[in-house]
This record gives C-alpha cells, structure tokens and sequence, in this order.
C-alpha cells in the first residue's frame, strides 16, 4: 500500500505544486487549505505524514502538531513543517511542538519528496524487528529504560513521551552508550537523512531529550556533549 501523505497550507499553488511532485514520487496525497479541514482530514484518514505550514488561517501549525502529538492514534505521524517565518526561534518551536523535520520557505518541492522519502524510509527500518531488537528488547543506562518493542521510555520509573524522532536519536544513543557520535552519524542514524545541513535540527531534538529525561537539563546526567564532534550517551 502507498504511504498517505497530507499537505496542508492555505495557498493552493504550493499545495497543488507539491502534490505533483509527492504524486510523482508514488505518495497517495491528501490535501488541506485550514487547520480544522487539516485535523478532520487526521483523524479520518490517519495519514502516514503531514506536510503542515505553520500559518493557517484559522489555526497555526504548532496548534496542529500539539493536537497530533497529544493523540495516542495520531502520534507516530511524521510531521514536516513549513514556514515562510526564518526566525531560528520558530524552528525551535516546531520542533518542541514534536516536529520531525523543518523547511523555510521558498522551498524546492523536490527537497520535501526528498525529505519525506527518508523520514519514511527511517520510520520503516526502525519498526521492523530485527535482530538488534530482538537481543536489546530493553535498554538501560542508569535509572534511564527503554522498550523497543512498546516504544517506552521510563526515567526512575516515571514514563517519558517522546516524538518519533526523539524516541530514534535516544535508541540510537543507548545502543552503544559511552561512544561518541558525530553530528553527521547521528543526522543519518537518528534523523534519517542523508544530506548536510540539519545541525541546528538535531541540536533542536537533543535539547527537547535532555529536557524531558535530564533531571538537570542545563548539567546535563545522560546526554554529554562532546565539544567540536557531536554527542553519546553518559556510560552507567
């Protein structure tokens, strides 16, 4: 079965536009002008991403991401927001609100089919049992526990809610506690994708994790950065 993609954004030109390319690409493709047609379109069609300008008429994308983050049925939907807004603050934002990737327009169609097909092709590798999974069912550093398998973070027992993405990089990180990731491996491994050019993403996602699993975010207990490289994960 194709993989559902929703484009929601109030001008009809780039809708109609990137629902070319994303149709070309093989994508089934959904379309939305408005937040409320968006959400009512989400939880009918439960769509496998949604392609979300962060300016709505009636209701503003974070709005939106919230809402799908905050359902138990909508949550693992890959969110790429768009903007024309290039404040960093705003990317930061979206990102807090449980986006998984970020385009500033004016933007190439042909990067958002480019971003889609990695984020689903991350998706479908790491939703798939294999032998990794199956010999690390649970993950421990410390007080710090993952599930695999139920996709469960607990920190002292308490559970963690984690986005998709966020869940990936702390899997990725667990795996191999102690070693020091680059920015470019964690990029590829955590994030899915293959291009430069998501630093400040993945500093966005890594200061959304120690937020939500540091007892201290700002001395951080689990997630170490290692200046001039990247990160790893603080060995128990």
């Amino acid at each position: 079965m194709n993989e559902q993609v929703l484009v929601v954004d109030d001008d009809k030109e780039i809708v109609r536009l990137v629902r070319s390319y994303l149709e070309k690409a093989g994508y089934v493709v959904l379309t939305a002008y408005d937040g409320h047609t968006a959400v009512h379109t989400l939880r009918r069609e439960n769509p496998d991403v949604i392609v979300l300008d962060l300016m709505l008429p009636d209701m503003d994308g974070w709005d939106i991401a919230r809402l799908i983050r905050g359902d138990e049925r909508l949550r693992k939907t890959i969110i790429l927001m768009l903007t024309a807004r290039v404040e960093a603050t705003d990317k930061i934002v979206g990102l807090e609100m449980g986006a998984d990737d970020y385009l500033t327009k004016p933007f190439n169609p042909a990067e958002v089919v480019a971003r889609v097909r990695a984020q689903l092709r991350f998706r479908a590798r790491h939703s798939q049992p294999d032998d990794t999974f199956a010999q690390a069912e649970v993950l421990r550093c410390g007080p710090l526990m993952m599930d695999v398998g139920r996709r469960e973070v607990l920190v002292s027992e308490t559970a963690v809610e984690l986005t998709p993405t966020e869940f990936n990089l702390l899997h990725t990180l667990l795996q191999n506690p102690g070693y020091v990731y680059t920015r470019s491996e964690l990029i590829e491994h955590g994030l899915g994708h293959e291009y430069i050019g998501m630093d400040r993403t993945l500093d966005s996602h890594i200061k959304n994790l120690r937020r939500k699993i540091e007892p201290d975010p700002k001395n951080p207990t689990y997630i170490q950065t290692v200046y001039g490289i990247g990160y790893r994960l603080a060995e128990p």
